[in-house]
């Protein structure tokens, strides 16, 4: 009798779900002023703006003079969003992690990943009036980019402008100002010779490699999805009252689509409105 080898293979199932890197929480919320929840289509945003310094009164018994200060309103436009994925009936049989959870994951962070690109987007793009007139960031907040990359020399003149804004934490009212960073200036940074290992070893950056942390009075936020025209692209600078944004709703559902053969549907919709209220409290800085 022959010899028999019986052969008993054995397939190992993965029983986790591996999540491709990915930008999971919001950069901007939380450095930027809730509005909380908004009920309804918008909201507004009311400035008040600064008083000309007390004149000098020489006319005894005169008539009164009014000084005028400026009132205006800025309105952020509530916007829909829905999102949903599909887990066919017949593959969850065939799985053994439960993909619903992933799945639920994965849209929190797209969630999380649009409203920055609101927010950012509202920082330097027009901001719209209660009578309908759209505010350009004015080229006095804006930064070239004179054909050079992100400079040690750029940053101090956001430095310049805030201070001379009275929007920084010298300000009787002390702001905290925030940077946008990227791949691309991390590598200018690093690479700047005008930099001391002084500036360096202050935030650790040449052992850590980042910019984690206050450095050069700005708390440096990672974000890569910065505007790139042709090439020139623009990070932000802002203190935390410069924009507002509200979130009129979100909300996660798993449910069987009885329509698509009982399939699993995880879905996600929300709506979120963002406005910049003040522009000497946002500065853009362009590099190549």
């Amino acid at each position: 009798m022959p010899n028999s080898i019986t052969q008993a293979f054995v397939q190992q199932f993965d029983t986790t779900i591996q999540l491709q890197a990915q930008q999971r929480t919001s950069r901007f919320e939380s450095r930027t002023h809730s509005r909380g929840n908004i009920v309804g289509e918008s909201f507004t945003a009311n400035k008040l703006g600064v008083l000309e310094d007390t004149p000098e009164n020489n006319v005894r018994h005169g008539d009164t003079v009014w000084s005028d200060i400026i009132h205006a309103t800025r309105v952020a436009l509530m916007r829909d969003f829905f999102q949903a994925l599909p887990v066919d009936r017949a593959d969850e049989a065939k799985l053994l992690a439960n993909p619903t959870g992933d799945y639920m994951s994965s849209l929190v962070s797209a969630w999380n990943r649009r409203k920055d690109v609101i927010m950012y987007q509202a920082l330097l793009g027009n901001s719209q009036t209660k009578e309908g007139a759209q505010v350009v960031l004015p080229s006095t907040q804006k930064i070239v980019a004179g054909a050079t990359g992100f400079t040690k020399a750029k940053l101090i003149t956001a430095k310049k402008i805030f201070r001379a804004n009275e929007c920084d934490s010298e300000a009787d009212d002390p702001q905290e100002l925030h940077i946008t960073y990227t791949s691309e200036m991390l590598e200018d940074i690093l690479a700047d010779t005008t930099l001391t290992s002084a500036d360096f070893m202050a935030v650790k950056m040449l052992q850590e490699g980042n910019l984690a942390g206050m450095w050069m009075g700005f708390k440096w936020v990672p974000y890569e999805r910065v505007n790139n025209v042709a090439g020139t692209y623009s990070a932000v600078a802002w203190a935390k009252k410069a924009l507002h944004h509200g979130t009129g709703f979100y909300e996660g559902k798993s449910q069987r689509r009885g329509d698509k053969k009982d399939l699993m549907q995880v879905s996600a919709a929300g709506s979120f409105g963002a406005v910049r209220v003040w522009e000497d409290a946002v500065v853009q800085i362009d590099f190549v």
